[in-house]
């Protein structure tokens, strides 16, 4: 059995997640065998939060190169988790 704190991995941070956390959309780096029900319930488990909607994206490991050598990144899943205009915010996106 998986905690909620091996599905949901860490936030991810970038211009276009801190844009969406205005609109209460919060995004996060999952275990790629997690699904939308699993992420939905790590997320209220963890942040104490109600959950409209999760969307979910795999992300390809993309194909890098350090002279010769040829190498892949890995693979990843990705969660946009929407959360209800009436419970509280995720504090952690409001310190950034």
């Amino acid at each position: 059995m998986k905690t909620a704190y091996d599905i949901i991995l860490k936030p991810v941070i970038s211009e276009k997640s801190m844009d969406d956390a205005a609109a209460r959309k919060y995004t996060f780096k999952v275990a790629r065998d997690a699904n939308k029900t699993q992420i939905k319930e790590a997320v209220e488990e963890i942040f104490g939060v109600e959950v409209v909607r999760v969307n979910t994206m795999n992300l390809k490991g993309k194909v890098k190169r350090v002279g010769r050598s040829v190498g892949m990144t890995a693979a990843s899943k990705k969660a946009i988790v929407t959360v209800s205009e009436k419970s509280k915010e995720i504090e952690f996106f409001q310190g950034l």
